[in-house]
């Protein structure tokens, strides 16, 4: 996933156990979570794959922080 320029993604893992492939990690958005299982996909097709990455929005903070 870090490679792929479509994803160039580091918060993902990867595991791999006989037949079976498991995604997991955050992501910003729907999106990056789709497109990261096409293209595990696309890197092995003879793979079950189980896409357990959620959807982490990375936006600005709202309100203003209350420090005491």
């Amino acid at each position: 996933m870090a490679e792929d320029p479509r994803t160039a993604e580091l918060g993902v893992r990867i595991t791999v156990r006989g037949d079976n492939a498991m995604l997991s990690g955050d992501v910003a958005c729907a999106e990056r979570r789709a497109l990261i299982e096409e293209v595990l996909r696309e890197a092995a097709p003879d793979l079950k794959i189980l896409n357990d990455v959620r959807v982490t929005p990375a936006g600005e903070p709202e309100g203003e922080e209350d420090l005491r």
